[in-house]
């Protein structure tokens, strides 16, 4: 059981450095883009070290594309999360009903037919 929760902990870890790697800079928009570039490929980095082991561990108890909507489904929830907290953004209605989409792909995708 632990090793079925596992590559859910790792991606959730890679997708906090993957937000800030990606979007962080967005509230240094003066620092020039060389720097940008360097620092979110360094922050990046870390991505990968949970990202691939996540990856590797999780294609045991799940296919690809499972491994990829729950990818995604993280990535959505840490965004959001990270885009009202660090960006200070508004969290729209209309997110939330793209969310509910969303929720529906990953049951077609783990529903066993």
């Amino acid at each position: 059981m632990i090793r079925q929760i596992l590559p859910i902990l790792l991606l959730t870890v890679s997708n906090i450095f993957m937000t800030f790697a990606w979007y962080g800079h967005l509230k240094f928009k003066a620092a020039p883009i060389v720097l940008v570039v360097l620092v979110s490929w360094g922050i990046a980095f870390f991505e990968y070290c949970f990202q691939v082991p996540a990856n590797r561990i999780g294609h045991e108890f799940y296919s690809a594309a499972q491994l990829k909507t729950i990818q995604e489904v993280i990535t959505l929830l840490v965004f959001s999360v990270f885009s009202v907290a660090y960006l200070k953004e508004e969290f729209k209605w209309n997110y939330l009903v793209g969310f509910v989409f969303i929720i529906f792909a990953v049951f077609f995708i783990f529903k066993k037919w």
